[in-house]
């Protein structure tokens, strides 16, 4: 009889992977893993919108595909460090407050 596994990642058009559900990126479980040195139980403490089958497909799907997701881990930061200078800048800060303003 076969079995068949519900999976709980899915890739956007972007190659992105995704918990399913959850509005949650592979990607941001595993940045918790690698700050925080958080275990799934803690994560789910964390984060309890995700169940710990989802955390356990994350982990399960980032170390079937490392390499893949460290490149994509290591693109958002350096461009983060790009944009970084321009938002946290006192102009851009003066212009957001402006906008915020009746």
């Amino acid at each position: 009889m076969p079995i068949t596994v519900a999976s709980q990642i899915e890739i956007d058009d972007q190659g992105e992977a995704w918990i399913v559900g959850a509005n949650t990126n592979v990607a941001e479980v595993i940045l918790d893993k690698m700050a925080y040195g958080w275990s799934p139980e803690e994560m789910h403490f964390q984060h309890p919108h995700l169940s710990l089958a989802q955390i356990h497909s994350a982990l399960a799907y980032y170390y079937d595909n490392r390499e893949k997701l460290d490149a994509q881990i290591e693109r958002d930061y350096q461009e983060a460090a790009v944009l970084m200078p321009r938002l946290s800048s006192p102009a851009h800060r003066q212009k957001l407050r402006a906008l915020k303003r009746p």
